[in-house]
């Protein structure tokens, strides 16, 4: 089976803002990842822009993952020079034509968005037969996205798969002191947390407003 994932990046932002947690991009593509004869063959990640050096290092960081990374420039508004104020960069229109690209070529997608605007692709899709799964923090998806797609999943209930591992290392150093001295695992409480793992590029979500 191959699975499509595409990331608004600029309205997770807000869920993860909302939710108090942010989650890995790495961890990401690696849920995405699993399940028997899954193969992942294509993901995106669309944001805006305030100028071409915006986010640079997170946008590079994206594209050594494995994301197609899009973006366009945020609209700049007011007449204040001291202060600049930018509305926010609509992508729909590149989020719709590279998924009707990828959809023929695609058994499933998970799209990460809240976009009221995406229901009309997100049925055309399921006319062409992928199965598509919405990811969003609940209460922040429109009523007609999420009952134009498959599976609704909250993404609360993923944070122990994506939650970023500087966050569940910071958790666990607020623990009580009687739990520490028992080595890793009573620290971390996880045998997966406490296997050495190689040293990963972080990044961080950053709002484009």
């Amino acid at each position: 089976m191959r699975r499509c994932l595409a990331v608004d990046g600029h309205g997770m932002f807000y869920a993860q803002q909302k939710l108090g947690w942010f989650f890995d991009p790495r961890r990401l593509l690696e849920l995405a990842r699993e399940g028997p004869g899954v193969e992942l063959g294509s993901a995106f990640w669309y944001t805006g822009l305030k100028d071409p050096s915006d986010q640079r290092p997170f946008r590079d960081a994206l594209s050594s993952l494995g994301f197609t990374v899009r973006t366009k420039p945020l609209r700049e508004f007011g007449n204040d020079s001291e202060q600049r104020q930018f509305a926010r960069a609509n992508l729909d229109v590149e989020i719709c034509l590279d998924l009707m690209t990828v959809a023929l070529r695609s058994d499933e997608l998970w799209l990460l968005s809240g976009s009221r605007d995406l229901e009309r692709l997100v049925e055309t899709l399921r006319t062409l037969g992928l199965k598509i799964t919405l990811i969003n923090s609940e209460g922040m998806v429109p009523r007609e996205l999420r009952n134009a797609v498959d599976q609704f999943v909250d993404l609360s209930q993923l944070r122990s798969r994506l939650e970023k591992s500087e966050a569940l290392l910071a958790t666990a150093s607020q623990r009580p002191e009687q739990n520490r001295g028992e080595g890793p695992r009573a620290e971390l409480g996880s045998p997966e947390l406490i296997r050495p793992q190689p040293i990963r590029r972080e990044v961080v979500i950053c709002p484009s407003v």
